[in-house]
């Protein structure tokens, strides 16, 4: 019996103190479940900024992107109309060149209009059609100037002449020279005397 005595003292002496152990036990994991809390705390904050961060850098690599995207549209663009320009200018400087030969057929239509060389007048009634209907598919278009009112967009006074009418007056009278446009941009003036 004295043993179950001593037993049990030393269960009551040992019991207090598992008593107070599980009291502070609980304190110490709330501490460490605080420490583990401001630890994840901090670690969310930090990806938080990361994740800024990196939308920044995202944000700023599209901007940069979409940029970039519009200069190339811009240089593609630029470069295909300086192409087409670069091509119609050559064409125009080809078919101004030709406007004295067109001239020239003219000239030798009105001459042979007054001969009787009906073969030269075919001949070279048919060398000016195969050039001007040529012309006219690249864009060529005659000025019509005669009986039309003086419009120094499209004509060019060499001289003034006293109108033979009054209907006559600030119009053209003669064309001294034929014009032309091509593609709707004047190509050469043409060359007109009006009646004042």
């Amino acid at each position: 019996m004295s043993e179950n005595k001593d037993i049990e003292q030393e269960v009551h002496a040992e019991a207090p103190e598992q008593q107070t152990a599980p009291v502070e036990e609980p304190k110490k994991k709330q501490r460490k479940e605080e420490r583990k809390e401001e630890a994840l705390r901090k670690q969310i904050a930090g990806l938080t900024d990361n994740l800024a961060k990196a939308e920044e850098q995202i944000a700023a690599e599209k901007d940069r992107y979409l940029r970039l995207m519009a200069e190339f549209e811009t240089f593609r663009r630029r470069s295909s109309e300086d192409r087409l320009n670069l091509i119609s200018t050559a064409s125009a400087k080809t078919i101004e060149g030709l406007l004295p030969v067109l001239d020239d057929c003219e000239r030798a239509l009105e001459m042979l209009s007054k001969s009787s060389d009906e073969a030269a007048k075919e001949g070279t009634l048919l060398i000016y059609n195969k050039l001007m209907d040529y012309l006219k598919t690249q864009g060529l278009e005659r000025i019509e100037a005669k009986g039309e009112v003086f419009d120094t967009d499209f004509h060019e006074a060499v001289t003034q002449f006293p109108a033979p009418s009054e209907e006559l007056k600030g119009k053209v009278i003669d064309v001294v020279q034929t014009g032309y446009t091509l593609g709707g941009k004047v190509l050469r003036y043409a060359k007109v005397v009006v009646g004042a």
